[in-house]
């Protein structure tokens, strides 16, 4: 698995069929805070105007993998060099093989050379051990514990990350 097998683009409305079998899987709506059992006019409706709002300090990419769309990436609350960064793997069955690892070294990237970010922030439960072991190993240093949510049916601890990149870390 290497940065080149994964592929950040544009989403768009013919995406809308691979969406709605995300939606259908339980464990990816209760990982990523998804309503379940919604109805597939209300999700098309949701999904064109997620790829549609225009928002400066919002962006969502999709995530390709061997050429087919499994996710997305956002960077969130962008301001003043600064981002949320934030990964959904659509398809559950490709959790843990470092999918979500190699796509937020992507979008750090992207955030990084487009926008100028040089302060990324992320939040994940206590509970999604993934998650967190993936936050340390792109070089996240937890910054506190404050807030808990709903996560895979319980109640987490949210944990809250942040990362230091300048552009010079992505020269070629």
């Amino acid at each position: 698995m290497s940065t080149a097998s994964i592929n950040l683009r544009r989403l768009t409305s013919g995406d809308y069929p691979i969406v709605l079998n995300w939606s259908k899987d339980d464990a990816f709506c209760s990982a990523n805070g998804w309503e379940k059992n919604r109805s597939p006019e209300e999700l098309c409706k949701w999904w064109n105007q997620c790829i549609h709002a225009a928002a400066d300090d919002f962006v969502r990419l999709g995530i390709e993998w061997n050429k087919q769309l499994i996710g997305y990436a956002d960077l969130a609350c962008i301001q003043n060099h600064t981002a949320e960064l934030g990964i959904a793997i659509g398809e559950s069955s490709l959790w843990g093989k470092g999918i979500g690892y190699h796509s937020a070294l992507c979008m750090i990237e992207y955030g990084v050379k487009t926008y100028g970010i040089s302060m990324f922030y992320a939040e994940t439960h206590e509970t999604n051990i993934r998650s967190r072991k993936m936050l340390e190993k792109l070089g996240f240093e937890e910054t506190g514990r404050h807030g808990s949510e709903v996560y895979l049916g319980k109640n987490a601890q949210l944990i809250q990350y942040r990362l230091n990149r300048s552009f010079d870390d992505w020269k070629d």
